[in-house]
């Protein structure tokens, strides 16, 4: 798995980094979403699945095989 974030999508509601925060966190200054872990173990995969289903600004991709 892969993953990415599009800062430019991103509304800094907090969705992801509540669900994994081994993976994503945010800007202090203005929420903005930062990628911790762009190929994050299979124990989290099924999480940061959900966290980019829920982002409402769809700022989460995810890759299957990257």
């Amino acid at each position: 798995m892969k993953v990415a974030v599009d800062e430019e999508r991103c509304c800094g509601a907090g969705t992801c980094v509540l669900l994994a925060p081994e993976v994503f966190d945010q800007r202090e200054d203005d929420g903005i979403v930062l990628l911790l872990d762009e190929h994050p173990g299979e124990e989290l995969h099924a999480t940061v699945r959900e966290a980019a289903t829920v982002c409402p600004g769809a700022a989460i991709s995810v890759t299957e095989n990257g």
